[in-house]
């Protein structure tokens, strides 16, 4: 088992990343103290496969389980399904003292999250996420939110789990598109500030899954070491953590434009992140050739290269309302060649190109 701890003023959020961890989810959460009662939210395609395990080492551990299975999809990511879970949380008597935890991928660990962070003012949160996209990135770090029609995530908070619980042996249950919207994500790191994984990924994406799966477990402890440096310095998302969003700007307002039915996250991530890196490379402001190395790395792991259909105008209307916009001004990631980033100031003249 690899630990990774996220530093931060006061408190320690461990990330414990190995195989097989969630069938000792229980003594973990009991390890917490305190705790008599555990809500387990998930969705109806993870429940089938983990709920009854994660419920039965809970309750081996001493601990009254109870659980909310919701729909699967962004489309659950809403106020009214937080209002649901609060009606939950206060059906089951959890107090101050008790856990929620998160089982599922970034839906249900922003959702769950969010209840965390707002039922009674705060109770305590685990996250244990079954996703690529959800082990390497959102499960960790403390955001938590929920989407409104305007935009994604507009409606949240800064909100660290007590424990988040990594088992890479999960993913061999994931579809083709949840394990490729993950990936989208795992090369943004490398990207950003991870040449060594760039390498790696670029030497194993041509084995498929498989090479990729015998080495999940460096893959996803390399994710979570990055992540965890950039909130450790900056928890509050306003300054070195901007470079986390790499291809955000631009793959949120995809999704947006879209109304989360069409690419998924991590895919509009990826067209996002070419996307970003062919107009800087135009500009002068990225190293030549990056964006084709890039862009032959996404395709070799099936991800999109070219943004959708989707007018420019609605797009960069959709890019003002995005959380790194201020004063109407655009704080973009740029790259200046694999493993390094910055931040760009700019307008969505930016885009003019695209």
């Amino acid at each position: 088992m690899t630990t990774v701890e996220i530093r931060l003023p006061g408190r320690i959020c461990p990330v414990h990343i190995g195989e097989n961890l969630i069938r000792q989810t229980g003594s973990f959460v009991a390890s917490l103290g305190r705790a008599r009662k555990v809500l387990v939210v998930t969705d109806d395609n993870v429940a089938p496969l983990y709920l009854d395990t994660v419920l039965s080492s809970l309750t081996e551990a001493g601990l009254e389980a109870f659980s909310a299975v919701l729909p699967h999809g962004e489309s659950t990511k809403t106020l009214s399904s937080l209002e649901g879970l609060y009606h939950t949380l206060a059906g089951h008597g959890i107090t101050r003292s008790d856990i929620v935890l998160a089982l599922g991928g970034g839906v249900m660990g922003d959702l769950a999250g969010l209840a965390a962070a707002t039922w009674l003012r705060g109770v305590r949160l685990v996250q244990v996420p079954t996703s690529l996209l959800a082990q390497v990135d959102s499960s960790v770090g403390g955001k938590v939110a929920v989407d409104l029609p305007e935009g994604k995530n507009l409606v949240g908070a800064f909100y660290q789990p007590d424990l988040v619980l990594c088992d890479p042996s999960v993913l061999s249950t994931l579809t083709p598109a949840f394990w490729a919207d993950g990936l989208g994500e795992v090369v943004k790191y490398g990207c950003i500030m991870d040449p060594d994984l760039f390498d790696l990924l670029e030497k194993l994406a041509p084995g498929g899954r498989d090479a990729l799966m015998g080495s999940m477990h460096d893959i996803v402890s390399a994710c979570v070491r990055d992540k965890a440096k950039v909130v450790s310095e900056d928890e509050r998302d306003t300054g070195a953590r901007m470079i986390l969003n790499f291809g955000h700007t631009v793959g949120h307002a995809i999704e947006t434009c879209q109304g989360y039915a069409g690419l998924s996250h991590g895919c509009a991530v990826a067209a996002g992140m070419v996307a970003i890196s062919t107009l800087s490379e135009k500009q002068g402001l990225t190293e030549q050739g990056t964006t084709e190395r890039l862009v032959r790395l996404l395709e070799t792991l099936h991800l999109p290269v070219t943004l959708p259909p989707i007018p420019l105008h609605d797009l960069t209307a959709a890019m003002g309302m995005d959380k790194k916009t201020f004063n109407s001004t655009l704080h973009l990631v740029v790259l200046d060649r694999i493993g390094s980033c910055r931040i760009h100031k700019a307008s969505t003249d930016f885009f003019a190109g695209l």
